[in-house]
C-alpha cells in the first residue's frame, strides 16, 4: 500500500514531460515557417501595391487607360489558376521545393518587371509573377496546421491571418511611398533582397515532407487546361465586365463562354479523374465549406474597401497616391494591434462568438460609412477603418480554424488551395459587384438629381448666381463657366450618394454573416490537444 502513491504519481510525472515535448515548437521549423509567411506577404501585398501607382506606372510605359488596368488583372488571373493547383504541387514536389522554387521565381519575375520598357513586357511579367507567387499563399497556411500543435495556433493564428488580411490593406499605402519617395519600379525592385533571403530559407531549412515524384506521372494536364480556362476566364469577366458594359462587350461575352463552358469540363473531369487536379472531397466537410463561405463573403469586404477607400478619396477628394496611402493604413494599424487580442481570444472564447463579433464590427464601419458626405477627411473615415480592421481580425483567426483547424493531415494541402481560393474569388466577385452597383447607382442619382435640379428650384438658382457672380471677372464666359461648376457639384454629389448605397449593401451582407454563424455548429477549441497536428 505504500508503494502505491509512488506508482500512480509516476504516468502523471512522465506524461507531463511528453506533453511538453508534444508543445514544444522546433525552432528550425519556426524560422522556416516565418521565411514562408513573409514569401506569403510579398505575394499578396503585389496584389494592390501597383493599385494607387497606375497613373505613375501608365506614364512610364506610355500605356493607354485600357492597357494599364492589365498590370494588376494579368497578376490576378494567372495567381487564381495557381493558387488550387499548388495543392498537388506541394504534395508531388514537396513543400521545400515547391516553396523555394515559387519565392525564387517570384523575385526574378519582380525584378523583370522593373526593368519593363513597355506595356506588353509588363503584362507578361506581372502574369508570371502571379503565378509563380500564387504557390507560396496557401501552401504557408497548410503547413501552418501540419508543423505546430494545436496548442500553439493561438500565436500562429493570428501571425498568418494578420498577414493575409493586412498585406492588401497596406498595399495601396506601400505602393504610395515607394513611387512618391523613388519611382514606380521600386514597386518591384522592393521585392528582390528579401526574395532571395526568402528563397535561400526555404532551401536550407524547410524538412516538413517528403516529395512524392510518383503523382508527376499521373498529371492531370486535361483537369489543368480546363481549370485555367474556367478560373482565367472568370477572372478576365469580373475585372473587365464592370469597364466595358459586361456582355455588351464581344470579348467579355466570349470570356464568359470560355468559362462557362471550361467550367463545365472542369467539374466533369475533377468528378471522374482517378488522380484529379484538383479533390474537392474538402467541401463534403461541413466546417470546411462553411469556413470556405465565410472565406469568399470576406474577400468580398477584405478586397471592396480596399478598391473603395482609394476610389473615393481620389475621385472625390482628389487625394494623390501618397495621401491614399496614408488615409487608408488606420486599418491596417488597427489590424495589427487587434492580432494579439484575436490569439488570446481564440483560445478562450466561443469561435462562434467572436465571428460575430468581427461581422458586427465591420458591418457597423461600414454602416457608419452610409453618411459620407464630400467633405470627408482622414478623421471622419478614422473610426470606420478602426471597426473594419479590427472586425477582419477577429472574423479571419476563427474562420481560418473552422476550415483548415479540424481536417487531417493528407487533405490540409489541397483544401488549403480551395480554401485561398474563395477568399480571392471573393474579392474578384466582390470588385465586380461593387463597381457595377456603384456606377448603376451613381448613374441613378445623378438623373434624379438633374430631375430635381430645374430653373424653378430656389436654391438651384441661389448657387448658380453666386457662382456666376464669382466668376464675373471672366466677362460673358462666368455664366457658362458657372454653369459647368454646379454641373461638377451635382456630379459629385451623385458619386458620394453612390458609394453610401454601396456601404449600406455591405453593411447588410455582414449582418447577414453574423446570423449564419449563429447557426453554425462550434468547432473544437484551438488552444486544445496537441495530437492532431
Amino acid at each position: 500500500m505504500a508503494d502505491s502513491p509512488t506508482a500512480a504519481a509516476t504516468p502523471f510525472q512522465s506524461s507531463t514531460p511528453r506533453a511538453a515535448a508534444e508543445d514544444r515548437i522546433d525552432p528550425r521549423r519556426l524560422l522556416a515557417f516565418l521565411a514562408m509567411t513573409f514569401g506569403m506577404f510579398m505575394a499578396i501585398l503585389d496584389i494592390q501595391i501597383v493599385s494607387a501607382s497606375l497613373t505613375e506606372i501608365q506614364a512610364g510605359l506610355s500605356a493607354s487607360a485600357n492597357e494599364i488596368t492589365w498590370v494588376q488583372t494579368s497578376y490576378l488571373i494567372a495567381e487564381v489558376v495557381m493558387i488550387p493547383l499548388s495543392g498537388f504541387l506541394s504534395r508531388a514536389l514537396g513543400t521545400r521545393i515547391l516553396f523555394a522554387a515559387s519565392a525564387g521565381g517570384f523575385t526574378a519575375a519582380s525584378l523583370m518587371c522593373g526593368l519593363s520598357t513597355g506595356i506588353n513586357e509588363m503584362i507578361f511579367w506581372r502574369a508570371v509573377q502571379g503565378f509563380i507567387g500564387g504557390g507560396m499563399i496557401p501552401t504557408v497556411f497548410a503547413t501552418a496546421y501540419l508543423i505546430f500543435p494545436r496548442s500553439k495556433m493561438v500565436m500562429v493564428g493570428p501571425m498568418i491571418g494578420l498577414v493575409a488580411t493586412l498585406a492588401p490593406t497596406i498595399g495601396p499605402t506601400v505602393g504610395g511611398y515607394l513611387t512618391d519617395a523613388l519611382s514606380w519600379h521600386w514597386l518591384f525592385f522592393v521585392n528582390i533582397i528579401p526574395g532571395i533571403a526568402v528563397t535561400a530559407a526555404a532551401l536550407i531549412l524547410i524538412d516538413f515532407d517528403t516529395p512524392d515524384w510518383s503523382l508527376l506521372r499521373n498529371f492531370d494536364l486535361v483537369g489543368l487546361l480546363a481549370m485555367a480556362g474556367f478560373l482565367g476566364a472568370l477572372e478576365y469577366v469580373l475585372e473587365e465586365g464592370p469597364r466595358n458594359d459586361w456582355f455588351g462587350d464581344d470579348s467579355v461575352l466570349l470570356m464568359a463562354w470560355v468559362s462557362g463552358l471550361s467550367a463545365i469540363a472542369f467539374f466533369t473531369r475533377v468528378l471522374t479523374a482517378k488522380h484529379p487536379i484538383v479533390d474537392l472531397r474538402a467541401f463534403t466537410d461541413r466546417n470546411f465549406a462553411l469556413g470556405s463561405l465565410f472565406s469568399f463573403v470576406l474577400g468580398i469586404g477584405l478586397y471592396g474597401l480596399t478598391y473603395l477607400y482609394p476610389l473615393f478619396l481620389g475621385q472625390v477628394r482628389g487625394y494623390d497616391a501618397l495621401m491614399i496611402g496614408e488615409t487608408v493604413f488606420v486599418s491596417g494599424v488597427a489590424m495589427f494591434l487587434t492580432a494579439p487580442l484575436a490569439g488570446r481570444l481564440s483560445a478562450r472564447v466561443d469561435p462562434r462568438y467572436m465571428l460575430i463579433t468581427g461581422f458586427l464590427l465591420f458591418a457597423l464601419g461600414t454602416f457608419w460609412l452610409t453618411y459620407l458626405t464630400k467633405d470627408w477627411d482622414f478623421w471622419e473615415l478614422f473610426w470606420p477603418q478602426v471597426f473594419r480592421g479590427m472586425g477582419l481580425m477577429l472574423a479571419i483567426v476563427p474562420i481560418n480554424n473552422i476550415a483548415l483547424g479540424t481536417l487531417p493531415a493528407d487533405r490540409l494541402k489541397n483544401a488549403s488551395g480551395l480554401y485561398n481560393l474563395m477568399r480571392n474569388l471573393g474579392g474578384a466577385v466582390g470588385l465586380a459587384g461593387l463597381t457595377t452597383i456603384l456606377n448603376d447607382r451613381t448613374d441613378l442619382h445623378l438623373a434624379r438629381l438633374h430631375e430635381a435640379i430645374t430653373w424653378s428650384r430656389q436654391p438651384a438658382l441661389e448657387t448658380l448666381n453666386s457662382l456666376t457672380q464669382r466668376f464675373s471677372s471672366f466677362g460673358s464666359d462666368a455664366q457658362a463657366m458657372a454653369l459647368k461648376q454646379l454641373n461638377q457639384i451635382v456630379h459629385r454629389q451623385g458619386v458620394v450618394m453612390g458609394f453610401a448605397d454601396v456601404f449600406l449593401l455591405l453593411t447588410f451582407l455582414f449582418m447577414g454573416l453574423a446570423v449564419l454563424a449563429l447557426v453554425m455548429r462550434r468547432p473544437p477549441p484551438v488552444g486544445g490537444a496537441s495530437g492532431g497536428h
